[in-house]
């Protein structure tokens, strides 16, 4: 393991993964944006200048960590994250309200999904502020 996953480097030299407090596992890191766009009351979180990643894992229930290993619960979320319920309503596109049971009736939403994260990426669509990852 790099030495940038073992101590607390600046954030903009952080790893892109970081090892879940709770189950162990590697996790991709989240912007702070997506943070306070995911967490109940946003204006009450203690901010701390590191990185921050997202447990998509549904039997544990960390979803978002700092890289201190601080955690955020599933009570500390706003919605259900669809990854880890597996239930028909639950979201599973943030970006564009798209629940796990509209992406089955209607297979297209997939490349619309994925054609909008492309623009995203270059820069036209900012859509890290509403999705949970």
């Amino acid at each position: 393991m790099s030495e940038c996953c073992t101590s607390l480097p600046t954030v903009a030299s952080t790893c892109k993964k970081h090892r879940c407090p709770v189950n162990g596992k590697m996790y991709t890191r989240v912007s702070e944006k997506t943070l306070l766009h995911q967490i109940k009351e946003p204006w009450t979180w203690t901010h701390k200048k590191q990185a921050y990643y997202f447990c998509d894992d549904p039997t544990c229930d960390v979803v978002y960590f700092g890289q201190d290993d601080t955690v955020i619960d599933k009570m500390g979320i706003k919605t259900k994250i669809g990854i880890d319920t597996g239930l028909q309503d639950s979201l599973i596109c943030y970006c564009f309200s798209i629940s796990y049971k509209e992406a089955i009736a209607k297979p297209e939403l997939k490349q619309f999904v994925i054609d909008k994260t492309n623009a995203e990426r270059q820069g036209r669509l900012k859509a890290e502020a509403v999705s949970p990852r």
